[in-house]
């Protein structure tokens, strides 16, 4: 059995990555991330590996491209608008079909907002601000122990559909400390052939390869985006992941991820001290959304709570999975301000009083 250590979320982060054997780490710091790239800069280099702190966040994403281009192991992380900057550069990697790992630590917004913690991102990473139609895994671990395995796994997953994944946790797991085994089981993929890289002509004497996105005949464009969404559609059926709890015979149901799923399960237990039976849908993968286990949901459910630190993001997909089958209510906050358990607890309680009343779509 694994002995369990006391680390920082940010820390967990970085040791992720060496665990993960990547081969080089290209940043620029932002709070509430900054210690992620300073871990980084000296383990690194005391494992032969790279780091480079860039000028800043799109030199950084662009560093990416060219490194994942040659077939090397690649991440980047940063917060919110840092994660904005970067968005031309992930269109681009999800068009070239180049495999990296990035880690966003949401902070408040819009704008340059504030540090803390926020989950006002949720759109920024499963909808985009790159340029045309795109896809990237989006993980949500609630723990700092999820986030040291879905880093892990991300590589292995990127590599494996030859396309970009995200890791989205708030400032709070960023920040905080929490025991955890730092060696986490991590489901390994089969390692394809970097038959695709741009290193000269290693694997084609005669011919080199060469990384592009750029299409000029439509027809041709069009075939490559059909070859990306058959790519897409299979991470839908294959990677969907999502937790379900204490779901039998449930009175409402709370969907949340990340922080907010941690807080809920105490909300949840203090509920079921006054007779009051509270299940949770916790989506671990964001993009994928888990769809399908709303329609698990038994029939003595009377409504569905959705929990953000938003003002309603994830509350879409939510409204899209239900599809006017229970009525929805919703509870968030912005700004950095953490919704405490107690808060949850009487949303429940007077739940009829925060159903959305056009929330059938």
């Amino acid at each position: 059995m694994s002995k369990k250590e006391l680390i920082n979320g940010n820390y967990a982060i970085a040791l992720a990555a060496i665990k993960a054997n990547i081969d080089a780490f290209f940043g620029y710091p932002i709070t509430p991330q900054n210690e992620v790239p300073e871990f980084l800069s000296k383990m690194l280099p005391e494992a032969g590996k790279v780091f480079v702190q860039a000028e800043s966040e799109i030199a950084a994403a662009q560093m990416v491209y060219g490194a994942a281009g040659v077939g090397k192991r690649v991440m980047t992380s940063s917060s919110s608008v840092g994660i904005a900057l970067k968005q031309e550069t992930f269109s681009y990697l999800c068009g070239s079909e180049l495999p990296c790992v990035i880690v966003s630590v949401m902070r408040a917004g819009p704008g340059l907002g504030g540090i803390q913690p926020s989950q006002g991102d949720y759109y920024q990473a499963t909808r985009g601000g790159g340029n045309g139609d795109y896809n990237m895994i989006v993980y949500a671990p609630e723990s700092i122990e999820e986030t040291l395995k879905y880093i892990q796994e991300g590589f292995e997953v990127a590599e494996y559909y030859r396309n970009p994944v995200m890791v989205l946790v708030d400032g709070l797991i960023g920040q905080m400390m929490e025991s955890v085994d730092p060696n986490v089981e991590v489901k390994k993929r089969t390692s394809p052939h970097h038959n695709w890289a741009a290193n000269g002509t290693i694997n084609h004497p005669g011919k080199r390869n060469i990384i592009n996105s750029l299409f000029l005949d439509p027809q041709k464009l069009y075939e490559h985006n059909l070859k990306l969404q058959m790519k897409y559609r299979q991470m839908k059926k294959d990677e969907v992941l999502y937790e379900m709890v204490n779901m039998e015979n449930a009175d409402y149901v709370i969907v949340a991820y990340g922080t907010m799923a941690r807080i809920s399960r105490s909300a949840i237990i203090e509920l079921k001290k006054e007779g009051i039976n509270v299940g949770m849908i916790r989506p671990i993968t964001v993009w994928p959304f888990p769809y399908e286990a709303l329609d698990q949901i038994p029939k003595t459910c009377k409504g569905i709570l959705t929990v953000e630190l938003s003002m309603g993001q994830m509350l879409d997909d939510v409204l899209i999975a239900n599809n006017g089958r229970h009525p929805v209510a919703f509870y968030g906050k912005a700004g950095g301000i953490l919704i405490d358990s107690t808060e949850i607890e009487d949303v429940i309680r007077n739940f009829k009083k925060w159903v959305i009343k056009d929330a059938n779509l």
